[in-house]
């Protein structure tokens, strides 16, 4: 018997109907020459520490560290009636094919399974990019060898048992060093949770200290030929800021008046730069969390469930897990099929579909930059509308969208940048004109594009020595802004592009190419378990941490709030996913690692808040109680930067 192990049961369902395994089994669906089973995600998890001696029931620092010789894992509670099914399945298999995700993750869970059970038969892989009847006709005719992938599974128990490591030991030593300083609840740390919850603390700390500076700017309004259109003061060199900011008001006026005086404007120079920008890729999963965190408001935990709902549920896109933005380019010949199966979909579309242009082959198609998964586009089978909802309705109109620009033209557009003169300053206007709109015609704005938007205004038809007269002078007091507070998709974005804040050279150069924190399967799980854990306080949109995740992150090592050193962890992952770094050298290296960082961190001192009380009414942030001309009250641990109270019967404190 040929046995197909899967996921989920969905994922099991959908193989099973191809392969004509329509008979219901426990667990399990039967056919004539092959069985399909499934996990329900991890049927396996580590084993805790006291797993591995009775003396680790009791949290102790002379405990610490805890470094397993023989790994463990154990089965879920929760889901041994399922493990007993494919026990049984796998002794009577006469082959396997894994037919988990098309990951490290689903090649762990499949082959911690074929270990506990001690399977030692003939083994393949099923390597998925879809759950359409199509996509999976495809994979079956192409079956991998078992040891094809083989290094995957190593390269997820690296992970697993790093964060083993790390999470058990420090999670273990600060608590009791929480616990010293009066702190009573848990303090978790993580390989990566630690590092993502230092950036939000990093940008809390850069809006409490931001100090505005107060600069002015001078606008004025010209005309030509009948056409008005607007220009900027520039400052002279010697009395501007970095960013060319005038921080003197005197200087301002003085400029206004002389403009006002002077009348008219001369142009001393123009040039002209003619931009053509591609469209945008289709997406990977951390940009979609990004733009769907900007664009619909949607928390990163919510745009993957609906990209897998998407996925499983509706056959209506691709793998989401995805960190691949580019496409093979044998799937360039699928256009017309992928085309077709979206105006059955979505006969409404059948004007947007007469516009593409199917012959164009944007750089979208690279098999140079294609990983293990491509980007994110619509499977090449109808979807029903109707059965999504709207979220899910909304997060499939992007993906479509971002597959359908592949087809239109660049954006075309020249930018003018026109210096001019008057009353003894200089001034500067910008203008663009649109020569092609192309696909922002139907994406409009991608909402990737971090860089400021500028006035878009169409200039006359200028040349050197063209007066220009003035009409108006306006000067503009404004102040600098304080940094705004991370997103969900903010914070999936900085995980993602972590090089951007490291400033050692050399670490910078390793880590561009690299995924930077976590993976695409688990960036949105870290973020909600951090806010489930109460790190995270989420007020509508923005993210802030609380005053236990100051004071951890003041007081863990600097390597463990790394998101650099984090972020060479995963490379090191990549390093034995390839081939070319070994598990048990991993391994080795982060227990030695731990043992040092125990050796170090034991002495430490916390400066822990106050007993942690309620949600603060105003800001949401953590209150601590405080003592009054009334007695004991609840008070925001922000104070004085937030006022906010509640008397101390009003509520009860987090646990």
């Amino acid at each position: 018997m040929r046995l197909f192990l899967c996921e989920k049961p969905s994922q099991g369902r959908d193989i099973a109907k191809v392969l004509g395994a329509t008979r219901r089994g426990e667990g399990c669906l039967i056919g004539s020459d092959a069985t399909v089973t499934w996990c329900i995600g991890h049927l396996l998890e580590a084993a805790p520490p006291e797993a591995y001696g009775e003396q680790y029931k009791s949290w102790s620092l002379d405990q610490l560290p805890i470094i397993p010789r023989q790994w463990k894992v154990e089965v879920k509670p929760k889901t041994a009636a399922q493990f007993k099914v494919i026990q049984r399945l796998l002794n009577e298999a006469s082959s396997v094919v894994i037919a988990t995700d098309a990951d490290r993750e689903g090649e762990m869970i499949a082959r911690e399974l074929l270990e506990l059970c001690h399977y030692r038969g003939p083994l393949q892989r099923l390597w998925l990019s879809a759950l359409n009847e199509a996509s999976i006709r495809k994979a079956l005719a192409a079956l991998q060898s078992g040891e094809e992938t083989f290094s995957l599974y190593h390269a997820a128990l690296a992970r697993s048992h790093a964060d083993w490591l790390i999470g058990m030991n420090l999670s273990r030593l600060f608590t009791l060093l929480g616990r010293r300083a009066g702190y009573d609840g848990v303090l978790s740390v993580g390989r990566v949770q630690t590092p993502t919850l230092r950036l939000v603390v990093d940008r809390d700390r850069a809006i409490a200290s931001f100090v505005p500076v107060p600069y002015w700017d001078v606008e004025v309004r010209l005309s030509s030929m009948g056409q008005r259109f607007s220009a900027s003061w520039v400052p002279p060199n010697s009395e501007r800021d970095d960013a060319g900011r005038c921080l003197q008001q005197a200087l301002a006026r003085q400029a206004v008046r002389a403009i006002t005086d002077g009348k008219t404007a001369t142009v001393l120079s123009m040039h002209t730069e003619h931009s053509r920008e591609a469209p945008p890729l289709p997406f990977d999963l951390s940009t979609l969390q990004e733009v769907c965190s900007h664009k619909l408001g949607l928390g990163v935990q919510e745009v993957l469930n609906i990209a897998q709902a998407l996925y499983e549920t509706h056959k209506a896109t691709t793998y989401p897990r995805s960190d691949c933005r580019f496409l093979p380019e044998n799937m360039f010949d699928d256009v017309p099929t992928v085309l077709d199966a979206l105006l059955t979909t979505d006969p409404a579309l059948q004007t947007e579909l007469g516009r593409l242009d199917r012959s164009l082959r944007s750089r979208a198609w690279n098999d140079a930059k294609v990983t293990a998964h491509h980007g994110i586009i619509p499977t090449n089978e109808p979807a029903n509308l109707a059965r999504m909802s709207e979220a899910e309705r909304q997060v499939y109109e992007l993906i479509r969208s971002h597959y359908l620009a592949q087809f239109l033209p660049h954006h075309e557009f020249d930018r003018t940048q026109v210096e001019l003169q008057c009353g003894g300053h200089r001034l500067s206007a910008v203008g663009k004109q649109i020569l092609v709109l192309g696909w922002k015609g139907l994406l409009d704005d991608s909402a990737e594009d971090d860089a400021p938007r500028q006035k878009s205004q169409v200039l006359p038809a200028l040349q050197q020595g063209t007066p220009c007269p003035v009409s108006d002078v306006e000067l503009k007091a404004l102040r600098t802004t304080a940094p705004k507070p991370l997103t969900e998709g903010d914070l999936i974005k900085a995980m993602k592009n972590v090089a951007k804040l490291v400033n050692a050279p050399r670490l910078k150069q390793k880590l561009r190419d690299t995924t930077g924190i976590g993976t695409e399967a688990t960036r949105a799980s870290i973020i909600k378990g951090l806010i489930d854990r109460g790190y995270l306080l989420k007020n509508k949109r923005a993210l802030k941490a609380s005053a236990a995740a100051h004071t951890l992150i003041e007081a863990v090592p600097a390597a463990v709030a790394d998101p650099g050193m984090t972020a060479i962890w995963e490379q090191a992952l990549d390093e034995i996913e390839a081939g070319r770094l070994s598990l048990e050298a991993f391994v080795a290296k982060q227990a030695n690692w731990m043992a040092q960082l125990i050796e170090h961190c034991g002495a430490l001192t916390l400066a822990m808040p106050v007993k942690a009380g309620p949600a603060c009414p105003v800001c949401n942030d953590t209150m601590q109680q405080r003592k009054g001309k009334a007695g004991l009250f609840w008070s925001c641990s922000q104070y004085p930067a937030c006022k906010g109270t509640l008397p101390l019967k009003k509520d009860k404190p987090r646990q």
